[in-house]
Formats: structure tokens, sequence, C-alpha cells
């Protein structure tokens, strides 16, 4: 057999598995897509498919609302400095030595479900 290596850009999730392994809602995929955050690829008969980049996209936006109190606007604003600059600035923003008030952690010590996507992307390479 041969060694498949998915594309990470390669459209492959309906909205609803793709829903359901981010942990949202569809309908939030749909606003992150209304919004200008997300853009799924279309099949001809205009099913949503989205990508492993996709996802990850989805992944950074929650932690950045959830985690960093950025409003929608502000992520697109995030996403449109990155592309132009083609500087990563959201790694920036989630490396940036903070502790956690809780519990006295800095991200590096936080458990793997705490932590940004691209840091448990990388700590799984």
């Amino acid at each position: 057999m041969r060694d498949r290596v998915r594309d990470p850009g390669q459209p492959v999730y309906v909205i609803s598995v793709a829903a359901s392994i981010v942990r949202v809602h569809p309908r939030t995929l749909r606003i992150y897509e209304d919004e200008g955050l997300l853009c799924p690829a279309r099949t001809p008969t205009n099913i949503r498919l989205y990508s492993e980049r996709d996802l990850r996209r989805v992944l950074w936006i929650r932690h950045l609302t959830q985690n960093l109190g950025v409003n929608l606007a502000g992520i697109r604003i995030l996403f449109e400095l990155e592309e132009k600059l083609g500087t990563p600035i959201l790694e920036a923003l989630y490396t940036e030595p903070t502790v956690d008030e809780d519990e006295g952690e800095t991200p590096e010590e936080a458990p793997v479900a705490r932590q940004s996507p691209a840091t448990q992307e990388m700590r799984q390479s």
C-alpha cells in the first residue's frame, strides 16, 4: 500500500463533520464564513467542504474569542495583517509569556486541552 500524505489544503469535510471535529455548531461555521473569516470550498451542488487548514483556522478563531476576548472584526483584521505581512502574528500573540491567573501556568505548562491549536500541532510533530 502507498503511504498517502494528506494535503492540509484539500477540502474533504462536510459542514457537520467539520463542526463535530472542532466542537462547534454548524451555524458557527456559517457565521464565520459570513464574517469573511472562512472560505470553504464548494461542490458543484453548493455543499461546503472544509480542509484541515480551515479547521485549524476555526480553532484559532475560538482561541482568540474565548481566551483572549478578541471579537470577530478584530480577528478578521489580524488574519488580513498576517496575510499582507507574511508574518505569523497569531503565533506571536499566543507565545507571549503570560501567567494563567487561575493556576499560575504559562502556556507551555498548560494542559494540551488549553493550549493553542498551533502549540498542540507542534507538540504532535
